[in-house]
This record gives C-alpha cells, structure tokens and sequence, in this order.
C-alpha cells in the first residue's frame, strides 16, 4: 500500500482549499523556475526515464509522446498543448476531484509539459457537466496569473505561457483528440483522419500534444521528486502511482491514489473495504471504463492492476475505473445498457459505428429479454468484429468490447434466457 508521503495527489479529498495559497503549502509551484531552468531536453528525458504512461486510457508513454514535438517552428507557427479534461468515460470521476480540489497542480503542470514542447498556451478542455470543477478551474488559472506563474515571463523563468479553459457540451466524442481539437476551433466535435497527427497538425494546423489530466498533473512532482523515485513504484512499463475510481458494489466506493500493479483483491480490501455480501458474492469486474470488457471474479481477484496485467485477463486499465458488479446484477442488462451510451454518443461519421452501435443495441436488448435465436449470439459477435478496427476512432472498438466480453465469459446465461424464453412460449 502507497505510503502517505508518497502521495502525489495530497488534497484528494477536499481537506484543504484548493485555492494558490494552501496548493503552495503543500509544496506546488515549489521553485518552479529552476525545474524550466534544466531544459526542454531534461524535463523531457526525465519523464522517459520515470516511466510515465498516458493516464487517459490508451497508456502511450507520456516522455516519448513530448518528443515528438518539432523542436523550433520552421514556418512561424505556434505550438500547443491540449489537456484533455473531458472525462466522459462511464465509471471515470479522477480528473474531476484533481480539478475541484487540486486545480494548481494542473496548472503546474501544463507548464512544465508546455515548456518542455516549446508550446505556446495550453487549452484545457473540460466537460460541460463539470459546472463547478470549470468555476475553480477558471479562478485558478486567474490566481496563477496574478501571480505571475502563468503568463508573460512565467514563474520568472523568462518563458511566456498562457492557460486557456475551454469547456465543451458534453459530448462523449469530444474526448477522442482530434475531435476535441476540433470542438476546440469552433467545429462540429467529429474526429479527423490520421496523418496528419495532432504533433504534425493539430489546433489551428499547428504542432499539437493532447494529454490527459492525470498525466500532466504529475509532472511537477517526478521533476522534484525524480524519475528513481516515481519508478520504484509498479511493474516493469507499469511505472507510478495512480488514480483508481472504484464504483458498484463494494463496502466503500471511492477515488484513491495507490502504486500501479497493486493487486485486484488488495485494493479493494485495503481501500473499499471488500465486496458488499462479501468476496463470494463478486460476479464480474469492468476494471478500466465501460468501454474495456468485463472480467469475470475467478480471473480479476489476483490481477495486477496495471496494463499489461489487465491485458493479460482480456481487458484493459482504461483509466481505472473499476466498477464492481456482485451477484445481484443482471449482467445482461448492464452491459445492454453500456451498449445503448455508445449508440447514443457515436457522431454518426463512420458507416460501421453509425448503423452498428444502434443494431448492436437493439439486438442486446433482444438477448436481455431472451427473444433471440441462439445463432443470434454468434451474429452478434461477428458484428463486433466487423465494427472493431473500422471506423475512424476508438469508439467502435469501445462499443463493440463490452459485447465481446459478455459473449467470452457469460454466454451459458445468454443461452439460458433463450431457452427459457422459448420454455414460456411454447408453455
């Protein structure tokens, strides 16, 4: 278990205000001028060497991804840095607590991550439901300024950088970076094709890095602290702490800061206080997100939670999100539901996601009620197929995973609503 004064994240919980004058207290914007004072090239190698993975789900290292960066603007154009606070993923609440109770560590943080990209200003992107994390947001970002550690001259370091919040309208898509980029210039929020990357042509057809809250907000504290220091916690590519959003039914749900790798069952004893009903009562976990599939309780409770661990029992980390499922739940429906937020959020650009999230839904809500043929199980899972890896962004992939995760571990229940359905029928 992480020990406390390895935390990064000290005013998780709102104990404190969140306002400049407590974040300083607790050590952020600490000599912020002599971390820029190392060099773009430091900072960056510094982050490499950490072992950092993006914390927004995918988990591409987070070093590598500033270097791709150009180093000088050969034709005039700007730099930027969108960070991505849109957290519109079913069971995420991490960034949010960041923002509402820690908004300076951000904002540190888009300033070491800008200046070690040469990046001009950084856009933070935040969901249009985070009605009051956007208001502390916004007086943070004017704290900064008025004190000089945003702006010209930025922390006296002789940098210039500003910090722009932006928020959107709630739209799940928004989250995907091209599409935020987009929603950012005034468009409609769809994502682009790739090349160009956002490093190539991003905002307003200049270099761009999108990254996750999470990922930025730590970057003041391995900086100060070391990569030795931030490395010694988790796996090999595992690396760090992390944010972990546990919801469903356990004892305690909560948003918690812990090591990578830490295993399944002991995070939820340590943290949650076990399962509700106890561990024999667990039925299935979606460990990373509604869009990662479900694991059942035998193949999740020793799992390292991590990547690659996660990986291994054929699912994901996501971002984290855990949501606990005991033996009440109707594992069908859920996932049904699941089903009928990615028909409902797909920006209708990709013919695969477009007319197969709306069937995909329809034809899980068949299967809810039993009124399916047992062929139909298989049609659906080649559908998944036909829909993962074809459309222009991962919202195929996250809407056809679930489905596959279902069909994999629970299709004996699949079956068994069918022949009961046909039973009562025929009764």
């Amino acid at each position: 278990m992480l020990a406390d004064k390895d935390r990064i994240f000290t005013n998780l919980y709102g104990y404190q205000p969140w306002n400049l004058p407590a974040a300083q207290a607790r050590g952020d914007w600490d000599n912020t001028k002599d971390i820029l004072a190392k060099g773009r090239d430091a900072i960056i190698e510094e982050i490499k060497a950490s072992g950092l993975r993006g914390r927004g789900g995918a988990g591409f290292p987070t070093g590598m991804k500033w270097s791709f960066m150009p180093k000088e603007s050969k034709d005039g154009r700007p730099s930027f840095l969108v960070i991505n606070a849109d957290e519109s993923e079913p069971g995420s609440c991490k960034d949010r607590e960041i923002i509402r109770h820690d908004p300076h560590k951000l904002i540190e943080g888009a300033l070491v991550a800008g200046f070690a990209m040469g990046a001009r200003a950084a856009y933070i992107y935040i969901r249009g439901e985070y009605i009051r994390e956007a208001e502390t947001l916004f007086a943070a970002v004017r704290e900064a300024y008025d004190a000089g550690l945003i702006g010209k001259n930025a922390s006296g370091s002789g940098y210039d950088f500003d910090v722009f919040v932006h928020r959107g309208a709630g739209a799940y898509i928004c989250g995907e970076e091209t599409a935020m980029i987009e929603s950012i210039e005034g468009k409609k929020g769809q994502p682009r094709l790739k090349p160009p990357f956002p490093a190539g042509a991003g905002l307003y057809g200049c270099p761009t890095t999108v990254n996750n809250v999470e990922s930025i907000a730590v970057a003041p504290t391995i900086m100060r602290r070391g990569a030795a220091w931030f490395s010694s916690f988790g796996r090999d590519n595992n690396k760090g702490t992390k944010l972990f959003q546990i919801s469903g039914h356990v004892e305690r749900p909560c948003v918690v800061e812990d090591s990578m790798s830490i295993p399944f069952r002991e995070l939820i004893e340590k943290h949650c206080g076990g399962i509700r009903g106890g561990w024999d009562n667990l039925l299935a976990v979606i460990p990373g997100g509604s869009s990662v599939p479900l694991v059942p309780a035998a193949q999740i409770m020793d799992a390292p939670m991590d990547f690659d661990g996660l990986k291994e029992v054929g699912s994901g980390l996501g971002t984290a999100a855990v949501i606990v499922m005991d033996k009440s739940t109707d594992i069908v429906r859920a996932i049904s539901r699941i089903s009928y937020f990615y028909k409902h959020e797909s920006c209708g650009q990709c013919t695969p996601c477009r007319e197969g999230t709306g069937w995909m839904w329809r034809m899980m809500e068949r299967l809810r009620t039993g009124d399916a043929a047992v062929e139909e199980i298989d049609m659906l899972q080649q559908v998944t197929k036909q829909v993962e890896g074809h459309t222009i962004c991962a919202l195929g992939d996250a809407a056809a995973w679930p489905i596959q995760g279902l069909i994999r571990h629970f299709r004996p229940e699949l079956e068994r609503r069918i022949a009961e359905n046909v039973r009562e029928a025929a009764e």
